[in-house]
């Protein structure tokens, strides 16, 4: 994995944050949200590598399966269901004014969605939505999943995107409570970038179709 870089995609600030603990990661998340809210910061695409953990939305279940998990369980303040992030999945974390951008939540997740697919398409993996269902797909699987937050108009959380995740880290929930097959890039036998360069692909992408 390489340090931590940064880039400009078109007007955006975009930086490769290395590996993360995930507490610390959200608090910096929260403080900038609320910078570019009160208008003391610019948008930024953040990425990054977390620690294990296990993560479920505001509202979400605990969808465990087992008494003990292999790694801590933090609730969040984003949307969605619990999901397992760690080493060999990289997580977007784009952080965007849509009031003044005057784009709608459900309209923002879709552009989160398609940057996705995008960036999977580059590889010669083929994704798609799965209709009533957020996140990003393929054949074998759900390849990335998707939970934000807005606060004064203002997303942050985003998208993980497993790469080359180990598999045996999700057999103890029910991920997004689906409780259905979760898939890699790695599966499909393609060449990956190094992590840093796949994160700024994907990033691209995003500041790409954001209007």
């Amino acid at each position: 994995m390489k340090p931590e870089a940064q880039a400009t995609m078109g007007d955006f600030p975009a930086a490769w944050l290395g590996r993360q603990p995930y507490g610390p990661m959200w608090a910096r998340l929260q403080a900038r949200a609320a910078a570019i809210a009160a208008g003391d910061a610019p948008e930024s695409i953040w990425c990054c590598e977390h620690e294990p953990v296990y993560t479920t939305g505001m509202r979400g279940r605990d969808n465990r399966i087992v008494d003990t998990l292999p790694a801590p369980m933090v609730r969040t303040d984003r949307g969605g269901e619990t999901t397992f992030h760690g080493p060999g999945q990289i997580m977007l974390y784009p952080l965007i004014d849509l009031r003044r951008r005057r784009l709608g939540a459900r309209r923002y997740v879709e552009i989160l969605e398609e940057s996705c697919m995008r960036t999977l398409a580059d590889l010669g993996v083929a994704a798609q939505r799965r209709c009533g269902f957020p996140g990003v797909w393929t054949g074998a699987g759900k390849i990335a999943a998707l939970g934000i937050r807005i606060g004064q108009g203002v997303a942050y959380h985003g998208m993980a995107l497993n790469v080359c995740v180990d598999h045996d880290w999700f057999a103890c929930i029910r991920p997004c409570g689906l409780g259905q097959p979760v898939d890699t890039v790695a599966r499909h036998g393609v060449r990956l970038p190094d992590d840093r360069d796949l994160a700024m692909i994907w990033a691209g992408h995003l500041a790409a179709l954001l209007p």
